[in-house]
């Protein structure tokens, strides 16, 4: 099967699965949802927004941001991981949207990615889910599934989102990430994935990677 047939097939399954998928990160306005982006790095979302509560009562916007300690932020954040580096990220990106942008979050990916601790996939987020601007953010749970379903060979996030883009159509782009991210929480874990029992992974994955996702699962448990 064409590698654009197999993705009209995943895409018409996906839109069956998942019409509306909600943003899985609670927040009220781009500022939140840049935040709330910024602690998921190597955290759930699901902790996120347990976390996000605490710290936006203490301050939802940059202008109060920026007046909050570092050491407090940090504090508040401290169960997301990696707390110092956020803590000092978040304190100074919102120092830089007071200076630049008169406390408006920017809507373009030159003026996100500027800002400190903010990369391609953080401003991909933003861009498409608070501003409606079509991107295909990918993170480690899209690239593993793109990987197992044959849509791309690359080994980096960032050749896997090149290959996606031309797969599908671009005014579909913010909806399909978000159902691509529920599909492999409901359906395609990361570990102990058995391919033959999964709906799109079934007829999607490959004889050789069936063969290496079974061999992974037989290995012993350390």
């Amino acid at each position: 099967m064409k590698r654009s047939e197999k993705a009209e097939r995943i895409r018409t399954q996906l839109r069956d699965l998942y019409p509306n998928p909600p943003i899985p990160l609670d927040h009220s306005d781009p500022f939140t949802l840049l935040v709330a982006v910024l602690l998921s790095a190597q955290c759930t979302d699901k902790r996120v927004n347990l976390v996000t509560p605490g710290l936006f009562a203490r301050a939802d916007n940059p202008h109060d941001m920026a007046k909050v300690p570092v050491d407090e932020i940090r504090e508040l954040i401290r169960p997301c991981g990696l707390s110092p580096t956020k803590a000092k990220n978040i304190r100074r990106l919102s120092e830089l949207l007071v200076e630049r942008y008169e406390g408006e979050v920017p809507a373009d990916f030159q003026g996100l990615e500027n800002l400190p601790g903010v990369g391609h996939k953080t401003a991909s987020v933003v861009m498409a889910q608070s501003f409606g601007v079509p991107a295909f953010p990918v993170d480690t749970h899209i690239h593993r599934l793109a990987i197992r379903w044959g849509l791309t060979r690359e080994k980096n996030v960032e050749t896997t989102e090149r290959d996606l883009k031309v797969l599908f159509p671009r005014e579909e782009w913010n909806w399909l990430h978000l159902a691509i991210i529920f599909f492999g929480r409901e359906f395609c874990p990361a570990r102990g994935h058995d391919l033959a029992t999964c709906p799109i992974c079934s007829w999607a994955a490959s004889k050789s990677r069936g063969a290496l996702e079974a061999k992974k699962r037989a290995r012993p448990k350390s």
